[in-house]
């Protein structure tokens, strides 16, 4: 029998993180490093939060990731929701849990820098400043 393999993707600002789950023993690798070695603290517990709440799935599955793009939060934002999407196609169940703790776990953010304007110098909504003298 084949393993089964899920794909997964997600998406924050402009990072995009690719998650591909397999049964196996609880690894868990973002761009082939482990993940404690994702940095800083901040973002490795925002990336941690779908896999404690769903533990006794975590440990029965490896889930290799990759991320590029964005900054860091954003790409901790993306591989969070890319999990969270790989353990809801891996089982159903979990979904209302996953949804009742943060509901960024499953529905991406559609927010988006604004594009700037033309004679704006560079800024989005900022106006040159009229003189009456």
């Amino acid at each position: 029998m084949k393993a089964k393999i899920l794909q997964t993707s997600g998406k924050r600002k402009r990072a995009i993180a690719r998650a591909s789950l397999k049964s196996g023993t609880g690894n868990i690798t973002i761009n082939n490093l482990s993940l404690d070695y994702f940095e800083p603290k901040f973002a490795r517990m925002k990336i941690k939060e779908p896999l404690l709440l769903v533990k006794n799935i975590a440990d029965k599955v490896d889930i290799k990731i990759t991320v590029h793009g964005g900054g860091v939060v954003s790409q901790a934002d993306a591989v969070r929701l890319a999990i969270g999407r790989a353990f809801v196609k891996f089982d159903e169940k979990i979904k209302d849990v996953l949804l009742n703790y943060d509901r960024q776990l499953l529905v991406a953010d559609v927010r988006r820098k604004e594009v700037s304007k033309p004679n704006s110098q560079g800024k989005a909504r900022a106006k040159r400043q009229k003189s009456y003298r």
